[in-house]
């Protein structure tokens, strides 16, 4: 075999045996802990590549965590929480952060916030730098039924102790915008909301409206008041509509009655007329009868007919005048 081709070969295993190595085996890695003063042996970061854990992720976070101080935490430690998902870096940053401003944050708390879904190293940094929540319009209306729509910034602290389980800001907005409605609500008219604007903060925050959630509430402000519609004056027209409507409904009611009456005693009266009829038709054969069977004479028809005729004049002297005239000159 060609010694050049032999000695060209050798180069390339040795190469390549150099690659593989420094992959499962990161030397400069090594060399770089050791420099910064963090103990961690070759052994320790090939099997950090055998259990599938960065050691480029793991190595850097345990050399940050030893500068600032924080010598408690160990490299089995930051490995379970890679191993469970969890934001290395993002924790290492949260720690050392809250070291620096005096914030009471174990390891532990650290992890388990992270792992909770939330940015511990946000949080951590809200804590120091608060912030500012701006709500939405809040529409609310006074006593004299004057509708107001107000604005509120929400200055807010991460509660680092509430983090797991606490609630988030949605909850912090509705319940501010509940005690703004309240506040108003309370209110005898909408020109003291106007002039005092800070009474709404004042008992908004009297509320205690941060319990349960992952703030503290520092401030509430109202940045902006509008004067909405006259909701009072549009309810009360809305119930005088209704009230008309009512009595609308109930007169034609009556009227209904008072013509189904009506129709009733019509009804009644031409049932009487037709009986009477029936009653003077049956007269004429009555009065047949009995002039047949002798109980009727002549002289006794006579008398009849002439009562009728007195009935009858007596009747016309009772009408009017012109019907009296009319009867006298027959």
């Amino acid at each position: 075999m060609d010694p050049i081709f032999l000695t060209l070969l050798m180069v390339a295993g040795g190469i390549f045996l150099l690659v593989i190595f420094f992959h499962y085996v990161p030397f400069f890695l090594w060399l770089s802990a050791k420099v910064s003063g963090v103990n961690i042996s070759l052994i320790q970061l090939f099997l950090m590549r055998i259990r599938n854990v960065p050691p480029y992720i793991i190595v850097p976070a345990m050399i940050e965590a030893h500068k600032a101080g924080l010598s408690n935490i160990t490299r089995d430690e930051l490995e379970a929480h890679y191993l469970a998902g969890g934001h290395v870096e993002k924790v290492i940053h949260a720690l050392v952060s809250a070291s620096k401003a005096n914030i009471e944050l174990s390891f532990q708390d650290a992890t388990a916030i992270d792992l909770a879904g939330r940015d511990v190293f946000e949080a951590v940094q809200m804590s120091v730098n608060p912030k500012v929540i701006d709500t939405p319009p809040v529409t609310a209306v006074a006593k004299d039924g004057i509708q107001l729509i107000a604005k509120a910034r929400v200055t807010v602290r991460a509660n680092i102790r509430q983090l797991v389980g606490g609630a988030g800001e949605d909850t912090i907005l509705a319940r501010v915008g509940e005690g703004i409605v309240s506040s108003i609500g309370s209110s005898e008219n909408h020109k003291t909301v106007l002039e005092n604007p800070d009474s709404i903060s004042k008992l908004v925050l009297r509320k205690g409206l941060d319990a349960g959630t992952a703030f503290e509430i520092l401030s509430i402000d109202i940045a902006d008041i509008d004067i909405g519609k006259n909701i009072g004056a549009a309810l009360q027209i809305d119930q005088a509509n209704a009230d008309k409507n009512i009595a609308q409904a109930k007169a034609e009611e009556r009227r209904a009655m008072a013509v189904a009456l009506d129709q009733e005693m019509k009804a009644k009266a031409q049932e009487a007329r037709a009986k009477v009829i029936e009653a003077e038709a049956e007269v004429p054969k009555a009065m047949a009868e009995a002039f047949k069977n002798g109980n009727l004479g002549i002289m006794d028809y006579y008398r009849m007919k002439n009562l009728e005729a007195d009935t009858s004049m007596r009747e016309n002297i009772a009408k009017p005048t012109g019907g009296t005239s009319q009867s006298l000159s027959k």
